[in-house]
């Protein structure tokens, strides 16, 4: 898949060229070890699907242990002259966010001019799993972010009740807030899901069977 046309073309470029500096910084390790994948989630994500909430953080997590280069950031010109800056946060990790055991699995690939997918396979969590991973802390933003899928109709109550039941499993302690939780963003999709734009076709929302 390509980024969303309501993806801010600045963006792009800022993300493109920091995948660019991992992939340099990976190229040279063994082909056996090669791809490795870079799981992208959180603020990123969403924009990538639907153009929303720019963001100054990438949360991405690898499929290998890696010694990424010394410069995770950049600044870029957003196209009303603000300067702008991204960077990719090296302690994110994503053992912290409600997650399915097949998130990284059924991430979808990201197709970015320049990065070859053989040496740097760039993927985003579904939409459902990106919903998902918002229930941990379930903050405003948190919510909003849920709405903004819902109403693109990324996400559906079926498919993220499926897989909020399966990713709760593999958790262990209270999980009272946790549940509590999934119920709310359920009546949040319920409610949004139909206000979708009919205009807009939709990447793959659920995982493989």
């Amino acid at each position: 898949m390509r980024p969303d046309p309501a993806a801010r073309p600045e963006f792009v470029a800022a993300f493109r060229a920091l995948a660019a500096r991992i992939q340099s910084a990976v190229s040279g390790i063994p082909k056996r070890a090669l791809p490795i994948q870079m799981f992208v989630a959180a603020a990123a994500a969403l924009h990538l699907y639907t153009g929303a909430r720019v963001t100054a953080d990438i949360d991405a997590a690898f499929s290998h242990r890696i010694v990424l280069p010394g410069s995770l950031d950049t600044s870029y010109e957003d196209a009303d002259g603000a300067a702008r800056w991204l960077h990719l946060d090296p302690n994110y990790n994503d053992r912290f966010a409600l997650m399915h055991e097949n998130a990284r699995e059924d991430a979808l690939p990201l197709s970015l001019a320049g990065i070859d997918p053989k040496v740097l396979d760039v993927r985003l969590l579904t939409p459902t799993d990106l919903a998902l991973s918002k229930v941990a802390r379930f903050s405003d933003i948190d919510r909003a972010d849920i709405e903004t899928l819902a109403r693109r109709g990324l996400v559906t109550v079926r498919a993220f009740r499926q897989r909020a039941d399966e990713a709760i499993g593999g958790y262990l302690g209270d999980l009272t807030r946790r549940r509590g939780s999934i119920e709310l963003a359920v009546r949040l999709i319920e409610d949004l899901a139909g206000r979708q734009d009919p205009s807009r076709p939709s990447p793959k929302s659920r995982p493989r069977s």
